[in-house]
């Protein structure tokens, strides 16, 4: 049994959440009415997972987030609301440790929480198995491992120097990521440098009104440039351009430039952005060599079939390890392709990309 605990500091929503995961099945429950309680309860509950809620009157979500990661590092998954400010503050919330979180239900809360049941249990789930003490205070983690070596294990292993790309030529890095996506890109892309001579496209599963606020935060943390992809955008090096959420991002060639652009999430693909549908675009106007792939942490399968041709047709690809992936499910399961030219821990992809391109 998985040991979770609810925070929340309406009785109906503790009532409504203890039902849901009640009918799992697999989850004993408790429940706590505010920061205070949760933090008394951490030592004797000692719970797998926490969901906790952003809003609370006694402490808010990101202090009690923050006390957790201190006291008693623990998956958490936090419930926030769909709005720009929601959007801002789960942001936080993820740079502070938070595995993952879940839209917290509009309108009439007793009917819309059977809507959102299903993706609430999966990614409750999922985060209880994350690898937490590792990804906590993430920048923070790969600042202080810059300045040491890296002990590579068996699944850490670098492809030939040879297959560094071409500076002149017209090329892209193509980015796929999900659950525990946003400190990973901060990370990545924070240690790139300025004039990386290629375009970087992200495509991170996020709802439409979260990925404006982060590009804007990736902006401020990264040398590059960061925007969102809202019409039809000539791509350019050291710039970063994230999809839209909710929506698919595709590559595309206007009077022989190359552009990313919107276009509505394809019902074939189950997550949107879909990584696999953004790769999939690229290698029909840009031939696989002036390629490169980095599938990060993610939930499920998203990116690797699309990788796995990718580096097939010769392009070159990166997973991260699963020493320092959140959830090791779409790096792993390109991993499991054979579809990974190379697989690094988090803090040397960007390092990596670097050596390439001044190799």
């Amino acid at each position: 049994m998985t040991k979770l605990l609810i925070v929340d500091d309406s009785a109906l929503m503790r009532r409504l959440l203890a039902d849901v995961f009640g009918a799992a099945g697999d989850f004993e429950i408790a429940c706590a009415r505010g920061g205070t309680e949760a933090l008394a309860m951490l030592a004797d509950f000692a719970p797998d997972v926490i969901t906790l809620d952003i809003h609370m009157h006694d402490m808010d979500g990101l202090t009690c987030l923050d006390r957790i990661m201190v006291l008693r590092p623990c998956p958490v998954v936090m419930v926030s609301s769909l709005t720009s400010e929601g959007a801002e503050e789960t942001l936080e919330a993820m740079s502070l440790g938070a595995v993952d979180f879940v839209a917290k239900p509009r309108g009439a809360v007793s009917l819309e929480i059977d809507r959102i049941a299903p993706e609430l249990v999966d990614k409750v789930r999922a985060a209880a198995k994350a690898h937490v003490p590792r990804t906590a205070r993430l920048r923070e983690r790969v600042r202080a491992l810059a300045s040491g070596s890296h002990v590579r294990t068996h699944r850490d292993r670098v492809a030939p120097a040879a297959l560094a790309p071409s500076k002149g030529a017209d090329g892209i890095v193509l980015v796929g990521c999900s659950t525990g996506g946003p400190p990973a890109l901060d990370a990545v892309l924070g240690a790139l440098p300025a004039d990386l001579p290629w375009p970087v496209v992200v495509a991170q599963h996020m709802p439409a009104s979260f990925t404006g606020p982060l590009a804007g935060r990736l902006d401020r943390v990264s040398p590059l440039g960061v925007n969102e992809v809202t019409r039809t955008t000539r791509l350019q090096p050291g710039n970063v351009y994230i999809g839209k959420g909710d929506a698919d991002l595709l590559i595309s060639r206007r009077g022989g430039e190359l552009v990313a652009l919107p276009a509505p999430s394809s019902p074939t693909h189950h997550w949107h952005p879909s990584v696999d549908r953004l790769v999939e675009s690229a290698m029909r106007v840009v031939a696989p060599e002036c390629l490169i792939g980095v599938l990060m942490t993610g939930m499920g399968t998203d990116g690797a079939a699309a990788m796995n041709r990718l580096r097939e047709a010769g392009g070159v690809t990166i997973a991260e390890a699963e020493s320092t992936a959140v959830i090791w499910g779409m790096p792993g399961a390109l991993v499991a392709l054979g579809g990974a030219s190379i697989i690094l821990p988090l803090d040397d992809i960007a390092p990596e990309l670097a050596r390439r391109f001044a190799s």
